[in-house]
């Protein structure tokens, strides 16, 4: 069911987002890519998407930020492909401080790139899913969708916030053919993770196995990251026709970090 289908995938030039895209294009998806980064290096991602996939790769500078930059980025891909079918909300920053110590701007991004940019993206592009009675949406929550951490007010408020908007989504396009859904990762094994793992172990001495291990212990009984790749996976099996029932879900991917 993938195969021919457009896929956006929201902050998509590395990471986790980049890892989904390729998932996607791998099926026969075309993709439409968004998020920051050296315009260079973005067109090298963008092309060999379409060298290594064999299929059409778009790319969009969208702000997700910016409501009608959003609507843009949507109703350029419905122009250039004919139909938007699958919307992968994944773009996400992060800050960290005490509530009391939390910069009202630093909150108002967090929100407005975590949370605000899904509800724009949804809005924009359930009208012609509805229309073509099918449609895939897969919001990139957190564990910190379920369970809180401190000192991260506004990522925890915002994923928290970004499973109830699944549910609703879910709930008002049930007879639709669309299906709406929340992936919740733990620890994900990403370029920024292993510069911070790196950093640790440099500043303690010890090697950088140990240092995984402290970081992932802190929160997850199982002592291993998930891959980007696996989320691509997961992904691609919610996209399924295995996965037409699955809706509204909030599904955790986290090493039973939850579970406790």
């Amino acid at each position: 069911m993938i195969k021919g289908k457009t896929a956006l995938v929201t902050g998509s030039t590395s990471g986790i987002g980049l890892a989904i895209a390729h998932a996607l294009a791998r099926e026969g998806a075309n993709i439409v890519l968004n998020g920051f980064g050296d315009k260079t290096e973005i067109e090298k991602i963008r092309a060999s998407v379409e060298k290594d996939f064999r299929v059409k790769a778009l790319y969009s500078p969208a702000d997700m930020t910016k409501p009608a930059d959003i609507a843009d980025m949507i109703h350029t891909t419905e122009k250039q492909f004919g139909a938007l079918d699958i919307l992968i909300n994944n773009a996400g920053i992060q800050f960290v401080a005490n509530v009391e110590d939390f910069p009202i701007e630093k909150w108002d991004a967090v929100v407005a790139t975590n949370l605000s940019s899904s509800f724009h993206t949804i809005r924009a592009a359930v009208p012609g899913m509805k229309k073509q009675k099918w449609g895939r949406i897969i919001n990139i929550a957190s564990a910190h969708g379920l369970v809180a951490s401190t000192q991260k007010v506004a990522y925890v408020a915002a994923k928290h916030g970004l499973v109830g908007l699944t549910k609703v989504v879910a709930m008002e396009t049930a007879n639709d053919g669309i299906t709406c859904n929340a992936i919740c990762p733990g620890w994900v094994l990403t370029p920024l993770v292993q510069q911070q793992i790196d950093a640790r172990a440099k500043a303690s001495g010890t090697s950088v196995k140990e240092e995984a291990i402290k970081i992932l212990a802190e929160k997850q009984p199982m002592h291993e990251f998930t891959k980007p790749e696996n989320i691509g996976a997961f992904t691609v099996f919610l996209c399924s026709d295995a996965a037409e029932t699955i809706t509204g879900a909030a599904l955790s991917i986290d090493g039973a970090w939850v579970a406790q």
